[in-house]
């Protein structure tokens, strides 16, 4: 698993040099998922174009990715700055071009049996 997270990882820090920081930036595997992951992002550059961005993260995951890597993926969910269970999320764990684990949690309402979580940071203009 420290190979995928690495390439997660290098994937988070690709896009944020070039299209801008992500606010969330996380993979999730959800209770009772059959050990498919969701990629979670969050930044102020998807809400311009949710379509674009969705191709985008998409493109970059599957330029790193092998392929019985990429079958463990579920779904890549764009995620609202202003959902309020991002903030929520904010609160709890804060990193940035790291990771982070975290098991046994809640997400907006959706039991995560497993978390790994690259970046996870406040807006600038809220954390000032």
């Amino acid at each position: 698993m420290k190979e995928i997270i690495d390439k997660f990882k290098a994937i988070e820090k690709e896009l944020s040099d070039e299209r801008g920081e992500f606010n969330l930036f996380a993979l999730f595997l959800r209770e009772g998922s059959a050990n498919k992951w969701d990629l979670l992002v969050s930044a102020d550059w998807i809400i311009e174009d949710k379509s674009e961005s969705l191709s985008v993260v998409a493109s970059k995951v599957q330029e790193h990715l092998e392929i019985n890597e990429l079958l463990r993926l579920s779904r890549i969910v764009l995620i609202n700055e202003n959902n309020p269970a991002l903030e929520a999320f904010h609160q709890t764990i804060s990193v940035e071009h790291g990771s982070a684990e975290m098991q046994d949690i809640e997400f907006s309402g959706i039991e995560i049996k497993h978390a790994i979580v690259i970046t996870s940071r406040k807006q600038k203009a809220e954390a000032e």
